[in-house]
């Protein structure tokens, strides 16, 4: 379900790695029942991950390194970029926990 174009809600992001999953390890020439034996994940879990997208991160990370494709995960989070040392000298003394709210 897109919200605006160019936009995809978490479901549409789920849907498309499983998809580009299955596109390589097609394109690898590798069945299901290889990447399920190279990753450790069961075979069931891999299908169902490949129909639905929905699988654990550790499931997710397991999978993506059978099919040598863990690389992209480095930069899911990228660091933040600084313009200048006081940025940089800022961000060594910022609070590093979040506060609670009520």
């Amino acid at each position: 379900m897109k919200l605006l174009a160019g936009l995809q809600t978490a479901s549409d992001v789920q849907q498309t790695i499983a998809q580009s999953a299955k596109a390589r390890r097609l394109s690898l020439n590798i069945t299901q029942q290889d990447v399920a034996a190279r990753s450790g994940v069961s075979i069931a879990t891999l299908k169902r991950f490949e129909k639905d997208g929905s699988t654990s991160l550790a499931n997710l990370l397991a999978i993506a390194e059978a099919l040598d494709a863990l690389d992209g995960f480095h930069t899911l989070f990228p660091a933040p970029d600084y313009t200048s040392l006081e940025e940089l000298e800022q961000s060594t003394t910022a609070r590093r926990r979040a506060r609670r709210t009520s």
